[in-house]
């Protein structure tokens, strides 16, 4: 993992306007604001580890969020209150997330004789309008220092970390968390937050191995490719479970819902041949259009995993890890394995941080939509 801290990823955007660098409370209050959820998370440490104490979620209605985007920041105040009220947390401080799509990552490298305060005016200021896609001035940007190498002409050089998001993305946060009566404490961007969660899991890959964080939200999919534990290319694809949802109502002629019970009840065939059977049996309708959605990710996961090892040398895909609202569709792990011949696994944060639950209460189902709001709450230990 990069960096000197055993936190794992943890960069977060520069809001200096609000609260200094890599801000710490001890509550470990995390909320994550989805499309279709608020959720809020309360860890705690316990011994060598951490503590589920609360989480809590909360439906968000239609329209609040568009395209990843708060529309409506004193509704979503309101169901921020809401479920602190549910998980009686008390709190004035918290971490959050903003989608990937909103943020820029690029890793660069710069001279490493410059010291801290050249290396600032540097990145932020010279290297950031370079990869920016729009003005300097708009931009909330941090960086942080991965580790240094050598250059073909033999010059020492350090690879930097660098992040930036719009600043009229972080002033809607900024301002929505404050209508709630709160103040971030971090800012980060939700893949960090996921990274950080399944780190040890991360660990076992080598320099050479790729994993590739398949994120399967409501209505988009963050696709990233990790080696050494950071993100070296990201990819936003509009298909997430929202559209899984409504192909599936229309071929029931049913209302489509923002709720994910329908399809946490199915079970993906790992192995559908074309023409819409597998085996000797018919695919029921519903099922069919599940899957023409699930082809179409398929399609861009290939496409984003062609292009990215193209660019790069010596490097093979290792895994992939589902993670989101969607990655825990039953036997969705096999059905990846089987059309990208690649092995891919269905995190479990909760496994995966060894954390003691009811098991009622979070069902293997449902636990990879979870990964983003622990990795914020761990932030905040």
């Amino acid at each position: 993992m990069f960096g000197k801290s055993n936190k794992g990823v943890g960069l977060e955007l520069v809001v200096k306007r609000f609260n200094g660098l890599f801000g710490k409370s001890n509550k470990g209050v995390g909320i994550e604001l989805a499309p279709e959820r608020v959720n809020i998370v309360q860890l705690r440490k316990q011994g060598q580890g951490l503590k589920l104490e609360t989480f809590t979620s909360v439906a968000v209605p239609e329209g609040i969020v568009t395209d990843g985007q708060i529309n409506d920041p004193a509704a979503m105040a309101q169901l921020i209150q809401q479920g602190l009220a549910e998980s009686k947390i008390k709190t004035s401080r918290v971490a959050t997330g903003v989608p990937g799509r909103d943020s820029i990552v690029r890793i660069i490298p710069v001279p490493a004789e410059l010291d801290d305060k050249e290396l600032r005016e540097m990145v932020l200021n010279h290297e950031a309008g370079l990869y920016l896609p729009y003005p300097r001035e708009e931009a909330d940007v941090d960086y942080q220092k991965l580790g240094y190498f050598v250059d073909e002409d033999g010059i020492e050089k350090v690879y930097v970390l660098l992040v930036a998001t719009r600043k009229e993305i972080t002033d809607t946060y900024i301002n929505t968390f404050e209508q709630a009566g709160l103040q971030i404490d971090v800012l980060e961007i939700n893949s960090f937050a996921l990274i950080r969660t399944i780190r040890d899991q991360l660990r076992q890959f080598g320099p050479q191995e790729a994993a590739v964080l398949v994120d399967i939200e409501f209505d988009s999919t963050e696709i990233a490719i990790i080696v050494n534990g950071v993100p070296q290319f990201s990819r936003t694809v509009p298909i997430g479970t929202y559209q899984m949802q409504t192909a599936l109502a229309r071929t029931m002629s049913l209302p489509t819902s923002r709720d994910m019970e329908l399809l946490h009840g199915m079970i993906i065939p790992p192995t559908p041949i074309d023409g819409g059977k597998t085996g000797v049996t018919e695919l029921d309708p519903g099922m069919a259009a599940i899957l023409r959605v699930l082809g179409e990710l398929t399609d861009e996961l290939r496409r984003s995993i062609d292009f990215y090892l193209n660019q790069s040398e010596n490097l093979e895909v290792a895994q992939i890890l589902l993670a989101g609202p969607g990655g825990g569709l039953q036997q969705l792990d096999e059905f990846f394995t089987q059309r990208l011949s690649l092995p891919t696994t269905q995190i479990d944060p909760i496994g995966a941080l060894s954390l003691e639950v009811d098991t009622d209460k979070y069902p293997q189902v449902q636990r990879s939509g979870l990964a983003i709001v622990l990795g914020l709450g761990m932030r905040e230990v």
